[in-house]
């Protein structure tokens, strides 16, 4: 059954009067076919390290996140399909919101403790799922990574999960080049398994300095001073 409930408390919250999925729809598969032909048009997506994405159970995919354009290349570098935590602001439109719940996103309220988009984040990785988030929680414009937040590494810890970090080039040229396509490389990581006893902001740390050591050093941001191994 792909239909979740998340009726849990907050009776105001227009999001209980919805529904969202946490399995690929038919609505989802005839999405991703429609926008890798636009994505075709604008860019070149070249990815590595797609092997490092576990072929079955709950992931964490996490990713720099420099334009509105990253979701694209993200998906497209990957077979499984991912359900993206994304804000608020992009469902206010009654038809998109419709295909972003088709498709498997659903809103969070940025700024404030969500627990309504914590609790869809972890039935998505309670269905055995790939939840995408971007630790930074907002678009850093091709200006280098910045501080990121815990919420991923405390989906992993709390569940056991992986971490898959990825890095994603060139979304911050998209459309600047046309008629010309934009050349996007994505490079995936190895999987980052929580350590016992790791706090989150530990855990994000490792996650977030190994997306730094596969972004060129413009793109480092805050975390350009790579660790060196001892």
């Amino acid at each position: 059954m792909s239909i979740i409930d998340v009726s849990e408390g907050m009776d105001n919250d227009p999001r209980l009067h919805k529904r969202y999925y946490v399995h690929e729809t038919l609505t989802r598969k005839g999405l991703v076919a429609v926008l890798t032909l636009f994505s075709k048009l604008v860019m070149v997506v070249q990815a590595e390290g797609s092997e490092h994405v576990p072929s079955e159970g709950p992931v964490v995919l996490v990713s720099n996140h420099m334009t509105n354009f990253d979701v694209f290349p993200m998906q497209l570098s990957i077979k499984r399909p991912i359900f993206f935590m994304a804000k608020a602001e992009l469902h206010r439109n009654p038809v998109m919101d419709y295909f972003l719940r088709k498709g498997g996103a659903f809103p969070v309220y940025r700024g404030q403790q969500d627990e309504w988009a914590k609790r869809q984040a972890e039935r998505v990785l309670e269905a055995g799922q790939v939840l995408g988030l971007f630790p930074e929680g907002t678009r850093s414009k091709g200006r280098g990574l910045q501080p990121a937040k815990t919420g991923a590494a405390r989906f992993a810890i709390k569940y056991q999960c992986p971490i898959v970090p990825m890095a994603i080039d060139g979304s911050q040229r998209v459309l600047k080049t046309f008629p010309r396509r934009a050349r996007i490389r994505v490079r995936i990581g190895e999987p980052i398994y929580p350590q016992r006893g790791e706090g989150p902001l530990a855990l994000i740390d490792r996650v977030m300095y190994s997306i730094a050591a596969m972004l060129p050093p413009e793109l480092r941001g805050v975390y350009a001073d790579l660790p060196t191994e001892r």
